[in-house]
């Protein structure tokens, strides 16, 4: 579903799609920004280029080329320098969206609040007390 949207790059009002994120006029821009990156990066000599050197190469900014790997438009397993940071903590990364430090890190704090919440629920139990009743004593 199509909707009026203001370009985050340049302000102009554009339908924002599934596949733009951006005006006609930025996403040209970006094409030839990609194409110049790629064109780069695909040379011999700049393969085992850094996301630095491939900026200082290109002039695209880092924001732009992280978007191209997160897009899968570049692939990393052909660049073994390139990566992006991690969601949480801004560490290099290769492979999905968290480093291992942070997964771990969210996984521990998942654990603790899984065992918080048994113990909370043991205490509850521990408060009732259930009582039978006799009906042959009436």
């Amino acid at each position: 579903m199509s909707q009026l949207d203001n370009c985050p790059n340049c302000g102009q009002v554009y339908l924002k799609n599934a596949f733009r994120e951006v005006c006609m006029d930025c996403y040209k821009q970006e094409e030839e920004d990609y194409q110049t990156v790629y064109k780069f990066i695909r040379q011999r000599q700049n393969r085992t280029a850094t996301m630095e050197q491939v900026v200082s190469g290109t002039g695209v900014s880092e924001g732009l080329i992280i978007k191209f790997i997160r897009k899968g438009r570049i692939q990393l397993a052909q660049f073994p320098q390139l990566g992006y940071p991690c969601d949480r903590c801004g560490t290099l990364i290769r492979e999905e969206k968290l480093c291992v430090s942070c997964k771990k890190d969210i996984q521990t704090q998942l654990t603790q609040i899984d065992r918080e919440e048994e113990r909370q629920l043991e205490l509850n139990n521990l408060g009732k007390t259930y009582h039978a009743v006799n009906k042959n004593k009436r």
